[in-house]
């Protein structure tokens, strides 16, 4: 199914956000989630960070499989990057 690790960078408050993370439950995969809007200091710098660097624009979600990363809520990508037909 996947190809590597899962993790999304999300934002407690966004619908697209929720709408990912309900995706991945439906789908029963494993991954990592960081609301970064709930974190503070450092942390939260290290975070915004590192969506920057995967996604200039750093907007959330903002998904990564493995080497693949996939900006926004877009159904189809992240069942193709997850290897999971429609």
């Amino acid at each position: 199914m996947t190809s590597g690790p899962v993790k999304l960078y999300a934002l407690s408050t966004c619908g697209h956000c929720r709408a990912a993370k309900r995706l991945l439950d439906a789908l029963a995969v494993a991954y990592d989630v960081t609301d970064v809007d709930l974190l503070e200091g450092e942390e939260r710098a290290s975070a915004v960070a590192e969506v920057r660097r995967l996604n200039p624009r750093c907007s959330f979600p903002t998904l990564v499989v493995g080497e693949e990363v996939v900006v926004g809520y877009r159904e189809d990508e992240i069942r193709r990057v997850l290897g999971v037909a429609p």
